[in-house]
């Protein structure tokens, strides 16, 4: 089959197709056929050489993408809620040779649900990985209807989904992002609009005096935004930040890949998407064979959406 994926790290360039074994599905799997594969900053990262520790000792290429949507093709025994021919979407825990820049990628049934009902399978790709990582920051911060919560990037992937997820629970949302977002992140439930500043946390801090309960940092702002947060508040970190003692902050990791089988928040956040509750918004779409283009997009930081690649 073929796939996209690294030889070496580097550059955009360093995408280029290849062709691996078709995988087989076996017991509680699906093979689905990939026609859509959402550009995730982790895609970057693995590309540019940041996982090297991950991926040592294993054999290239590997392959990105950890959002897909397509078709089942293969059913593997004891999957019974899916059936060939479904346009499904899922989350792939890509690692090695495994990822969603490919022809075909076999799931866990668990990984896996339909595509969200009027979507098309662009958009179907472009959500359930930041609407999962979003989901899981708010389980972690585990905060209590109406405590306050940063959404730092709240215009960004996994923010826009904080933002109305926190929002939906119950919680006091404070977004901060570019002053052009105000209207957006407003839309999405946001009950204070912070605009972004150089001190940002100063700014926050004066809108909210006394500081938030809690913030899901999807800004990698970390220790410049810590002193907004009160004493013995909480940042949930995307970027693996280790903290700083000093600062009064516990630092809660979130890894979206500990819930990469988690069927009932998969469902469930289809089920939001189909609500109307979480948008779907695809900036642009590439064929697979232009990846290297689609990376240099996400990586301009002009982009308001998911990048999505075509199969």
């Amino acid at each position: 089959m073929r796939a996209v994926g690294v030889i070496r790290y580097g550059g955009p360039e360093a995408l280029e197709q290849v062709e691996l074994p078709t995988p087989e599905a076996g017991a509680g799997q699906v093979r689905v056929r990939v026609q859509a594969a959402a550009v995730n900053p982790a895609d970057v990262m693995l590309r540019d050489g940041s996982l090297a520790d991950w991926y040592a000792g294993q054999e290239p290429p590997f392959i990105p993408g950890m959002d897909i949507a397509g078709v089942i093709d293969q059913v593997g025994t004891d999957v019974s809620d899916l059936h060939l021919g479904q346009q499904v979407v899922g989350i792939v825990d890509n690692h090695g040779q495994v990822g969603g820049y490919s022809d075909y990628v076999v799931l866990p049934a668990a990984s896996v649900t339909a595509a969200p009902a009027g979507a098309t399978l662009a958009e179907a790709a472009s959500f359930l990985m930041p609407a999962l990582t979003a989901r899981t920051a708010l389980d972690l911060l585990d905060l209590p209807r109406g405590a306050t919560v940063l959404v730092t990037g709240a215009a960004g992937g996994v923010g826009r989904y904080a933002t109305a997820l926190a929002h939906a629970g119950g919680l006091r949302v404070v977004a901060l992002a570019a002053a052009a977002d105000e209207d957006t992140v407003r839309s999405l439930g946001a009950d204070v609009f912070v605009p972004r500043a150089a001190d940002a946390a100063a700014e926050v801090t004066a809108a909210v005096p006394g500081g938030v309960d809690a913030v899901i940092d999807t800004a990698a702002l970390h220790e410049r935004i810590a002193p907004a947060i009160r004493d013995g508040g909480t940042l949930a970190t995307l970027r693996g930040w280790a903290g700083d003692a000093r600062l009064g902050v516990i630092v809660v990791p979130v890894n979206v890949r500990d819930r990469a089988t988690d069927h009932p928040a998969i469902v469930r956040l289809r089920e939001q998407v189909e609500s109307g509750l979480l948008p779907l918004v695809v900036a642009a779409t590439y064929p697979a064979t232009a990846a290297a283009q689609a990376h240099r997009h996400l990586e301009s930081r002009a982009v308001r959406g998911r990048v999505v690649l075509s199969f």
